[in-house]
């Protein structure tokens, strides 16, 4: 089976699996829980804005593609989710609250779909909308296949403005039948139980609680005989009293009583409840922390996989983000599929899956391969063409805050991406400039990129271009001259124009070693041997 990555709609890619092949299924749609209620539930009218979902912006929009779900639902799901979305829509509006609910419904049906009848689902969600995803999951799957509301403290007490400190997830746990893989699982007991329940400590250091030995009053009787000079009705007959004696299984009270000795060492700890206090959110240190606004801590879903399934089971997740449940997933043997529509977590999650696991072997399916793929990426849009593109040469997305503007839109001064650099034996951090192009571009894109590098005091720019630079635009990116490194005796082309074409064939910018890592001699000849060749 071949660990699979898909880049684009999970709607499609699902309609495309088969039924019953997926034994986990872990999603963690979506959605912006600090709008307020107000905005969730205003009236929207007017066909501009449509039911989408962008990198890190999770808002949802009644418009022309959500009425299409909610009628393909309709016609596909009588008699269950489309009564229920009907009455939705009497009671809610149409609003952005409920066209995230159409579109959940939609993949929540291919969901229960390819999940195999031993199988389980778990939504992670937060209060905004866990009670209306929970009455679309019951009439997904079946109210009586609910398991759980997993209540994940996700962050310590805080203070919110005029309303109680929110400081939880819920993870909705559903199966598709009543006979689902289940390993039970216990998590460690709680400090002052231990304290309070195992007082004693033997002459090894081992903690350890005593057990009443007696039968007085259980139903069934005992067994009557004396035992250390005591005469009782006794849980066990004199020969396992014996045994248990050998052992060294028995505690002997003051008085003479004999008790049964459990250590704590022994003990698996407490039965998973359903309040998960026990896992913390990743802190701004910790060593996973990728930088993902909805990063979920590897342990919380190592528990997840651990609990619902078994060594080369398969688990889904359609909204893969960075990765973390697939990595959980890949950490335990267990195999995977990752889906997302943001080619922003489909580079990151590539990076981290390579990073974690040295020689992982996978596919990545749906990311262009080649000009015309990369064309048809540019049209049908144009920021994940974008991240595509930067991602091709090693370049960090921006957002607007980096270039010393106000974070407000446009602020990024027409750059699209960064790639630092180390240029000197003090380390110090240079800078690599990257604009990105899907559409027409002239000398004066070349001249307004060249005003930035010299406002931004950036060391070399890039332009990366579908179509073919113009003579003028080669002419004016000439002007820009040579960045000189001083530290490797070596000079740059201080403006580069990169087309599509020529990276999937092998170009690289031309700088000092990347990322702060210095190449060494034989890549810096290799690389310099490859660029001769397409200069060509």
């Amino acid at each position: 089976m071949t660990n699979t990555l898909y880049f684009g709609d999970n709607l499609p890619i699902l309609r495309s699996m088969p039924a019953n092949s997926v034994d986990l299924i872990y999603l963690d749609p979506p959605f912006n829980s600090s709008r307020s209620y107000n905005v969730l539930f205003k009236n929207e009218s007017g066909i501009s804005s449509d039911a989408q979902i962008t990198a890190f912006d999770d808002t949802w929009h009644w418009g022309p593609s959500a009425e299409q779900a909610y009628l393909d639902i309709l016609q596909a799901n009588p008699g269950t989710v489309d009564d229920l979305l009907a009455a939705l829509r009497t009671i809610i509006g149409e609003n952005q609250m409920l066209a995230y609910l159409v579109m959940m419904a939609a993949r929540l049906v291919e969901l229960q779909r390819v999940l195999k009848p031993t199988g389980s689902i778990y939504l992670h969600c937060d209060p905004t909308a866990s009670h209306y995803l929970k009455i679309v999951l019951d009439s997904v799957f079946g109210f009586q296949y609910f398991s759980s509301e997993i209540i994940w403290k996700r962050t310590s007490a805080h203070s919110d403005s005029k309303t109680l400190g929110n400081s939880h997830d819920i993870i909705l746990f559903y199966t598709k039948s009543r006979e689902f893989i289940w390993n039970k699982f216990y998590q460690p007991y709680d400090a002052k139980y231990t304290e309070s329940h195992y007082r004693y400590t033997d002459e090894n250091g081992r903690k350890f609680r005593t057990g009443d030995l007696t039968a007085t009053g259980l139903s069934g009787g005992g067994y009557t005989y004396e035992w250390n000079g005591i005469t009782k009705i006794w849980r066990c007959p004199k020969s396992r009293m014996q045994e248990l004696h050998d052992l060294g299984r028995l505690h002997y009270t003051k008085s003479g009583g004999a008790e049964y000795i459990r250590y704590l060492d022994e003990m698996p700890g407490t039965p998973l409840q359903d309040i998960w206090d026990d896992l913390p959110p990743i802190n701004s240190q910790a060593a996973e922390r990728l930088g993902y606004p909805t990063q979920k801590p590897l342990a919380l879903l190592e528990r997840i996989v651990q609990a619902s399934t078994n060594p080369g089971d398969l688990l889904l997740d359609p909204f893969c983000g960075c990765g973390t449940a697939i990595a959980a997933a890949e950490k335990l043997g267990r195999h995977w599929i990752g889906i997302d529509i943001t080619y922003l977590s489909i580079n990151l999650v590539e990076n981290r899956m390579k990073a974690m696991f040295p020689g992982i072997q996978f596919e990545v399916v749906g990311k262009p391969k080649d000009l015309g793929s990369a064309r048809d990426l540019a049209q049908r849009d144009r920021y994940q063409f974008q991240w595509w593109a930067l991602s091709l040469v090693g370049a960090k997305p921006l957002g607007g805050f980096e270039l010393g503007g106000t974070g407000k839109k446009g602020s990024d001064k027409g750059i699209d991406g960064v790639i630092n650099y180390i240029d000197s034996a003090k380390q110090e951090l240079k800078r690599v400039l990257v604009q990105v192009k899907s559409g027409h571009v002239n000398s004066g894109t070349i001249r307004d990129l060249i005003g930035t590098l010299n406002n931004e005091h950036a060391e070399i720019g890039v332009l990366i271009t579908l179509d073919n630079p113009t003579r003028d635009m080669t002419t004016a990116a000439s002007t820009a001259g040579y960045y000189k490194s001083e530290f490797w005796n070596r000079s740059f082309p201080r403006l580069q124009i990169l087309t599509v074409e020529q990276i999937l064939a092998g170009a690289m910018v031309q700088m000092p070693p990347e990322t702060g890592t210095f190449m060494t001699a034989q890549r810096v000849k290799e690389n310099e041997g490859k660029q001769r060749k397409l200069d060509l």
